[in-house]
């Protein structure tokens, strides 16, 4: 009889304990699930609140201010000293090339040159007598003991010495006659008449500070606008501008890039580019200021975000983006903006979940 309360004792206490174990495998088992189960829930909550960074290379636009300017300019000074003796154009008259514009008097120009002339002619004279003395002494000499040597030698001395006074006082009568040529006052290209500052009778010099005349190309313009330092690298070799002036107001003109500075001025932190418009039919005055807008792109693709994401606080400008489920603040500077998306250079990946609405609140190394 104890024998067989033992074994049902024995027996009565292992199933107790197996049902013990099982109850707290159980409990230990949903337990696990149920924090696995927030987890995936916390996790899936988040996930609509990131966005991708998004690399791309877009063309978009920019508006800037630009300056009408004459594709050529000059200031007419007189050259030598003198009165004004004939003016043939006023302002606004269309001129030629070379077209006389007007002509001084200097009486002792042309004497001085007058001067020069006749001392070439006498310069002249000597040199063709030594030429001729130097080559009848040259033929004596063929005849043995006719002409000493030094006499020869003498003779070919003079030769030289007249051919160098010639081609000296040669020099000195074409700088005479250049001088003369400096009392027509020529146009230096096909233009117009822009100012006129003198009346016949003046007496102008050569260290007058007020010029005769202004000359501009109005036929073909230029359109100078400087690029600001950050869209500097975006201007193509191609690149497009339509712009519009005050003075026609709903005309819009167009015009392609023709020089590009490719440096950076260090005053204006911009380069300046420089487009050829063509203004024959005259609709262009030249010096009007112009709104120009160009089409940019970089010249590598670039990551983009929501406006929203990135952060602009008084610590600085940055984005916030989840890392190994921490909170992590990233410096970003700003580019250019297309919609709702903000062009951002910085410490960034396609792969990065970025906070779609950035805010100081989340605090680096933090959980969200």
């Amino acid at each position: 009889m104890k024998s067989i309360f033992l074994k049902n004792y024995n027996y009565t206490l292992l199933l107790l304990i197996s049902v013990v174990l099982a109850a707290c495998s159980s409990g230990s088992s949903k337990e696990e699930h149920g924090v696995k189960a927030d987890k995936a829930d916390a996790v899936k909550g988040l996930e609509g609140q990131f966005v991708n960074p998004v690399l791309e290379q877009p063309v978009y636009q920019l508006s800037l201010p630009g300056e009408l300017k004459p594709y050529e300019e000059v200031l007419v000074y007189p050259k030598v000293k003198g009165f004004v003796k004939k003016i043939f154009v006023d302002r606004g008259t269309k001129v030629k090339k070379g077209q006389l514009l007007a002509v001084l008097e200097a009486p002792e120009i042309a004497q001085r040159y007058q001067s020069a002339k006749s001392d070439e002619r006498k310069s002249y004279e000597d040199y063709l007598y030594s030429r001729q003395s130097f080559d009848r002494l040259k033929k004596a000499a063929s005849k043995s003991g006719a002409v000493a040597a030094i006499e020869l030698d003498k003779a070919w001395s003079k030769l030289r010495s007249d051919s160098a006074a010639y081609a000296a006082i040669k020099s000195n009568t074409r700088i005479s006659d250049q001088l003369q040529q400096y009392l027509n006052l020529r146009a230096p290209f096909d233009g117009t008449v822009m100012d006129k500052n003198v009346s016949v009778g003046a007496l102008v010099g050569e260290n007058s500070t007020i010029p005769l005349f202004s000359i501009v190309q109005n036929d073909r313009l230029r359109l100078t606008v400087a690029i600001p330092e950050k869209h500097s690298r975006a201007i193509s070799k191609d690149a497009k501008a339509a712009f519009t002036v005050s003075a026609l107001p709903g005309k819009v003109f167009h015009a392609s890039l023709s020089r590009n500075a490719a440096f950076l001025q260090q005053k204006l932190r911009s380069v300046t580019t420089e487009f050829d418009v063509s203004n024959k039919d005259g609709q262009l005055g030249g010096g009007e200021y112009a709104q120009v807008i160009m089409d940019l792109r970089r010249p590598q693709a670039t990551f983009w975000l929501p406006a929203s994401a990135v952060v602009q606080a008084q610590s600085g400008v940055f984005i916030v983006k989840l890392v190994d489920e921490l909170v992590k603040r990233v410096p970003v500077m700003i580019g250019t903006r297309q919609g709702a998306l903000l062009e951002v250079f910085g410490d960034l990946d396609v792969s990065d979940k970025v906070f779609k609405k950035g805010t100081e609140e989340l605090k680096e190394g933090e959980k969200p």
